[in-house]
């Protein structure tokens, strides 16, 4: 343990993660922020040795912090697999084939986000279901004349409502237990402000919709050379449908998250020998020689000739995939932000700018516009969402408790900008896997609408008191009883 780090000093490390990272995106080649995020790790380094902190203490922060995104690198590999195996099982180019037959262009972007968020509020996982139904939908939407980024927001709006409304989220499951709240009470709780802002979010997408399509009214002959691209590319078949569904009737069973994906990996093999004579035309080879071979660096359905059309060009690139070995990109940059996240995390600098937020946090809407803004900045500067909400919710647990405001309007604050936010950093976990998965970069922000929506209808809220629930007397004095507990109990350990 060092000393207390100096809000100047705690400065010019933020101060140099954002100018680096700038510098990386806008004015290096690359545009990839992998370095610049080491580069910001090692000023903090350097900064909390200065201030006597010891390398072997930040190491175990570092590695703490690595730790805690492990599950989702073990993810993002296996949902590499997943989209793999499904796409030479025939999986994903039958959703896209019976998504184009059946998804009218005018109701498109709805279904897009209600479909996403039925997925997902099944499954409790985002990530999953923009890998699979969200891949799809980017297919059907450029077959229908959707940019990309207007498909991928609404896949992302949907997405995360389910995420943050499922009780099998891990998310879902953090926040109440960093408020000190019940998971139910948590999940009905969000219902106003998350409910509010789906509704919102839908009416736009209709409304998007209608004015799309009456302006880009998608040619006949196009989308019937679109679907017969797809059927000379693959088998289309209901039954190759059946990979998706084994996902997610295994995550309602509540089995586990892992598991359950590579089960989704493992029934789809099969499907391939089903799809045989398509994949074996793809990559001119045995398919018994190659099943590791396409798991591992995916496979390119369909070929395309040079005089192909743009839309046809585009949409046999989403007929490809890079297995599990396209995910180490990602992989790589959430390792990264790991290091940059864990020095900040164990040195207190994050805690310095907390405690400045509460000396300006003024009434209960200054309380969750500080907490909300907390989620915010610990998400674009810890990279990690579990972080944005852990970090807020230990800050403004207390805070939340004297101004006698029930544990739920915290934990309803950590999701509704911890969880919904984390995507719109692509150095972020969530940010770097949803633009890997679905292929767009930062322009479907603006698009997505629920996740920049719903902060701003629970900072009214917040102001406005709708739905704050207070405690009673006898719940605080409770609480009060707790901490003094807690209190005796950390001083008889530090006297032993």
């Amino acid at each position: 343990m060092g000393r207390k780090i100096p809000l100047w000093q705690c400065l010019i490390v933020i101060l140099a993660m954002v100018g680096l990272l700038m510098w990386s995106i806008l004015k290096d080649t690359g545009g990839e922020p992998h370095i610049a995020l080491i580069l910001a790790a090692c000023v903090g380094g350097i900064v909390a040795a200065a201030n006597g902190w010891k390398w072997a203490y930040l190491e175990k922060g570092i590695l703490a912090s690595i730790n805690r995104s492990m599950q989702a690198c073990l993810i993002l590999a296996i949902v590499g697999c997943m989209i793999a195996s499904w796409m030479a099982a025939g999986t994903i180019p039958s959703m896209m084939y019976y998504g184009i037959k059946v998804i009218s262009p005018s109701i498109f972007l709805v279904t897009a986000c209600i479909l996403c968020a039925i997925v997902s509020l099944a499954t409790g996982s985002s990530w999953s279901t923009a890998g699979s139904m969200g891949v799809a939908l980017i297919g059907v939407g450029t077959a229908l004349g959707f940019p990309s980024i207007m498909t991928a927001g609404a896949v992302v709006s949907g997405a995360y409502f389910g995420d943050k409304m499922s009780p099998l989220s891990d998310t879902t499951n953090l926040a109440p237990a960093m408020a000190g709240a019940t998971l139910f009470d948590h999940i009905k709780h969000m219902i106003y402000t998350t409910g509010t802002s789906l509704v919102v979010a839908l009416v736009a997408y209709a409304v998007m919709g209608f004015m799309h399509s009456s302006s880009n009214a998608p040619d006949l002959g196009v989308l019937n050379e679109i679907t017969a691209f797809i059927e000379a590319s693959s088998n289309i078949s209901i039954i190759a449908l059946v990979p998706p569904v084994f996902v997610i009737a295994a995550v309602i069973l509540k089995l586990p998250a892992l598991p359950s994906l590579l089960g989704g990996v493992f029934i789809g093999v099969p499907l391939m020998f089903w799809n045989r004579p398509y994949i074996e035309a793809a990559i001119d080879d045995d398919l018994t020689a190659n099943i590791f071979n396409i798991l591992n660096n995916g496979v390119a359905m369909g070929s395309v000739s040079d005089d192909a059309s743009a839309i046809i060009q585009e949409l046999a690139s989403l007929l490809s995939c890079d297995g599990m070995q396209g995910m180490f990109w990602t992989i790589s940059i959430i390792l990264c932000a790991m290091c940059f996240g864990g020095i900040v995390d164990v040195t207190g600098i994050m805690g310095t700018f907390a405690g400045l937020l509460l000396k300006v946090a003024k009434g209960r809407g200054g309380l969750v516009l500080a907490t909300e803004f907390s989620c915010v900045f610990v998400n674009a500067i810890c990279c990690d969402q579990y972080l944005a909400l852990v970090l807020p919710g230990r800050m403004f647990k207390e805070a939340f408790e004297d101004m006698r405001l029930a544990p739920k309007n915290l934990s309803r604050c950590l999701e509704d900008s911890g969880t919904i936010t984390s995507n719109f950093f692509p150095w972020n976990t969530c940010g770097a896997t949803m633009r890997s998965f679905l292929g767009v970069g930062s322009g479907y922000i603006p698009y997505a609408i629920l996740n920049w929506l719903n902060p701003v209808v629970s900072i009214i809220f917040g102001y406005t008191g709708i739905t704050m629930t207070k405690m009673s007397e006898e719940e605080y004095q409770k609480i009060l009883s707790e901490r003094e507990r807690e209190q005796k109990e950390a001083l008889e350990a530090l006297e032993a």
